[in-house]
């Protein structure tokens, strides 16, 4: 009889162990899916607003989705080089 309660006994301790192991997976699951789904937001892209006065542009906006990043003066070589670009896609 001693011989079936060692043989027992071991085979109890193996199952200890395999949630231990199964609770180890789980505490590192959360951690690694966590990370994919900050890396699988993609960045807003980037837009540009005329801001209009009487019929003119008077600036372009740079914007990240509703972020103002900043002003772009249509006069500058980016902001003629911005407004070339709307025009020739829009075809004014």
């Amino acid at each position: 009889m001693a011989e079936n309660e060692n043989a027992a006994a071991p085979a109890t301790e193996t199952t200890g162990d395999a949630p231990a192991a199964a609770e180890t997976q789980a505490a590192t699951e959360p951690q690694a899916e966590a990370e994919p789904e900050a890396e699988a937001a993609p960045p807003e892209e980037i837009t540009y607003h005329a801001v209009e006065k009487d019929g003119q542009v008077t600036a372009i906006w740079e914007m990240q989705g509703r972020k103002h990043l900043r002003t772009i003066d249509p006069r500058s070589r980016q902001g003629q080089e911005i407004l070339r670009l709307y025009t020739a896609e829009h075809g004014e």
